[in-house]
């Protein structure tokens, strides 16, 4: 059976564009996905692949431009740059992102946390965003970040990374149908697309 799959990494600036609206995309098609968060840092750095370092501050302005202007174009709320970046705590961020993918509740917390990192200025993964992310969802935040220091998800976010490298995942955020890569927020509705056509045809 096809599946629908998202490598996420909280910590990629332009997936806080999908992060604000792919529960509403997947609703409008009904679709289910299935979700890996991944440490996109470890596959970056073993690929030599820094994509907005320091030194390039035109190519980092226009990324936080161009993020303004795609989320002004979805509707979503338009984010004051700068904001905390990169992460200093981007680990800690994924591994919480572990934890609630377990318990099912993975995109609520990556729309949450990335509302407190762009809208509000609180950095993902600092204590800061975590308490006010957890918080607003309800959850007990000493538990949660306890269970996130647990070595079952240390292991489960290494095997998620290295799963993603040999699917030949190199950015995120990147959806997968079958064998198939869509990298990229703008390459959202077609992975949903392809998707939805492959089910079609089955």
């Amino acid at each position: 059976m096809n599946t629908l799959t998202a490598w996420f990494s909280i910590g990629s600036t332009y997936t806080f564009l999908t992060a604000l609206r792919i529960k509403s995309k997947l609703k409008e098609e009904n679709v289910n996905i299935e979700i890996y968060p991944i440490s996109i840092r470890f596959i970056m750095k073993n690929q030599n692949n820094i994509p907005f370092p320091p030194e390039k501050k035109s190519k980092v302005d226009y990324m936080w431009r161009d993020i303004q202007r795609r989320a002004e174009l979805y509707g979503i709320p338009k984010p004051s740059f700068p904001v905390p970046y990169p992460l200093k705590n981007f680990d800690m961020a994924n591994k919480v992102g572990v934890v609630s993918n377990n318990e099912g509740w993975y995109l609520d917390y990556l729309e949450e946390t990335y509302r407190q990192w762009f809208l509000e200025g609180k950095e993902a993964g600092s204590e800061e965003n975590l308490v006010s992310t957890l918080k607003n969802l309800g959850k007990n935040v000493s538990q949660v970040v306890s269970n996130a220091s647990k070595e079952n998800i240390e292991t489960t976010y290494l095997t998620n990374t290295k799963k993603a490298m040999e699917m030949g995942v190199f950015g995120a955020p990147s959806f997968s149908v079958n064998s198939d890569i869509f990298w990229g927020d703008d390459r959202l509705e077609d992975a949903i697309q392809n998707y939805v056509d492959s089910q079609s045809k089955n």
